[in-house]
């Protein structure tokens, strides 16, 4: 029983991280990406579709992203909705396809490019400490359930906590190799 509490605690923590990633690869770092525009949904007659499904997405250069939509009536469509996001890129069209450019990063916006990654990691980890809370709670309740004796439960708990540790540094690594690639110029 106690080994099925340590597999939903890293199975719980896993999906964490794996969130953590996918909110990393939406934060702007100077360089063209397709995955900045993940979030973005466009019109399409009528229904709100993510951009992915509505157009092929492409980095001919580095701070280059090339929108082709599978229809050339939405050209417009996919423009306002990129102007609409939060990004803060300015799109281009040529009537057929839309080209974004991405401008290089100021220092200052870098920076805060920094504190927002930080902000992240510090949501994961608490993210993470709460797992290890209600793993240590049932641990206590096979306990009081008798399932268990004294020294398994108080194994268990070093055995969660050792697994939480471990979640949280790969939670720092994570967050440092973001922070490395954010402030590479």
């Amino acid at each position: 029983m106690v080994n099925e509490v340590y597999a939903e605690v890293k199975d719980r923590m896993k999906k964490i991280a794996e969130a953590l990633e996918r909110d990393y690869k939406r934060i702007r770092t100077g360089r063209a990406s397709v995955s900045i525009l993940d979030g973005i949904r466009v019109d399409y007659y009528g229904s709100p579709m993510p951009l992915s499904q509505v157009a092929s997405l492409s980095v001919p250069d580095p701070r280059t992203i090339l929108i082709q939509p599978w229809d050339a009536s939405i050209v417009s469509d996919v423009e306002k909705a990129i102007l609409k996001s939060e990004l803060g890129l300015t799109p281009s069209s040529d009537g057929k396809a839309v080209r974004i450019s991405i401008p290089p990063l100021t220092e200052e916006r870098r920076r805060e490019l920094v504190k927002v990654a930080k902000k992240m990691a510090e949501e994961a980890k608490v993210s993470a400490r709460t797992v290890r809370h209600d793993a240590i709670e049932m641990v206590k309740d096979l306990k009081k359930d008798k399932l268990i004796s004294e020294d398994e439960q108080f194994k268990a708990q070093d055995e969660i906590q050792k697994i939480t540790d471990d979640f949280i540094k790969k939670i720092d690594g994570l967050c440092a190799a973001k922070e490395k690639e954010i402030l590479e110029v």
